[in-house]
């Protein structure tokens, strides 16, 4: 089973399961001639257990532990995970009195006040520690989300932009400073700016990463397009064809584009493009693009390329055609 079939299935997505089997916490038995991962039903298996434990809250590191190391203690593991609980909870209850001294404070609590004015000082300190903890407690403190959309676009490390874009997702006035990021000469904010917007579901948003799809970058010009093909918005479709042409993310593309539901229109534009190309490179990447949609749909243009003066896009053509007809 090819890994975008495994992510509709499970509801884990292609991300996530390409995370697990870099931890080799979940590894796929095989792959196609064409790089893509093939799952068998022990590897099912075993992401049923990998998600089990993960709903206990696990982390992935003792979910491996548990999974594969025999002395581990179950006994022990549920004991300290009731510890862990019993804080958070602790914790969440001290939160939800704090956030409610400040609703109930508004400006004339200066002790409040100062709290955010430390935490604004506090993500643009020149350790990224202290950035990152200032930056996951932000929303604990109300702070709006202009200025931390203005630390994002110029934060260097990558966990504390993690915790930006975190805190930024809960934040509604976010989206500004983003969007004028978006339009700035300097590569790096630019792309920044168009990482965040693409986590927001947002008509601005969306309209501001339709207008990356045609940037200069070919690093924007990826996350725009795999950012609006995941929302379904059809100006992503050529751009991410041309992702494929240019091999540049193309087995992400092709799963993004599978996922459209909307597979003979979808395989038609692919072909047009690509099934010409002069380069057989080119041609064999549609061929492993096409594995990627719903056999019946893919069928013709498979059997087209079977025929395809280069030995190994036909060869490969053949071979998944006859493993979809096989499965």
């Amino acid at each position: 089973m090819l890994i975008g079939e495994v992510a509709q299935r499970s509801g884990v997505s292609t991300r996530m399961l390409r995370h697990y089997d870099s931890l080799g916490l979940v590894r796929p038995t095989g792959r196609t001639t064409g790089g893509y991962r093939e799952y068998s039903d022990a590897d099912l298996e075993r992401l049923v257990q990998v998600e089990s434990l993960r709903s206990l809250g696990l982390s992935l590191r003792d979910v491996a532990r548990a999974l594969d190391d025999p002395a581990f203690s179950p006994e022990e593991l549920t004991d300290r995970l009731i510890r862990e609980t019993q804080a958070r909870m602790a914790a969440d209850t001290t939160l939800l009195a704090r956030l409610r001294q400040i609703r109930s404070a508004r400006p004339e609590d200066w002790s409040t006040v100062l709290d955010v004015v430390g935490l604004l000082r506090g993500v643009r300190s020149e350790h990224a520690a202290h950035r990152q903890r200032a930056a996951l407690r932000a929303n604990e403190l109300g702070v709006p989300g202009e200025p931390l959309a203005e630390a994002l676009l110029v934060e260097s490390d990558a966990n504390v932009a993690g915790a930006l874009r975190w805190a930024l997702a809960q934040l509604p006035d976010s989206l500004g400073p983003l969007i004028s990021g978006a339009a700035e000469d300097d590569p790096l904010i630019l792309r920044r700016a168009v990482a965040a917007l693409a986590g927001v579901d947002d008509a601005h948003a969306v309209r501001t990463l339709e207008q990356a799809l045609t940037d200069t970058d070919p690093v924007v010009r990826r996350t725009a397009a795999s950012a609006l093909g995941r929302l379904g918005r059809e100006p992503a479709v050529p751009a991410l064809v041309e992702l494929i042409a240019a091999g540049d993310g193309d087995v992400e593309a092709a799963e993004i584009l599978a996922a459209f539901g909307d597979d003979q229109r979808i395989i038609g534009v692919l072909v047009d493009r690509l099934g010409d190309d002069p380069d057989p490179a080119v041609r064999l990447r549609l061929v492993q693009a096409l594995a990627e949609f719903a056999a019946d749909a893919a069928s013709p243009a498979l059997e087209r390329l079977t025929t395809d003066r280069d030995e190994t896009v036909s060869r490969t053509a053949r071979y998944i055609r006859e493993r979809s007809r096989e499965g």
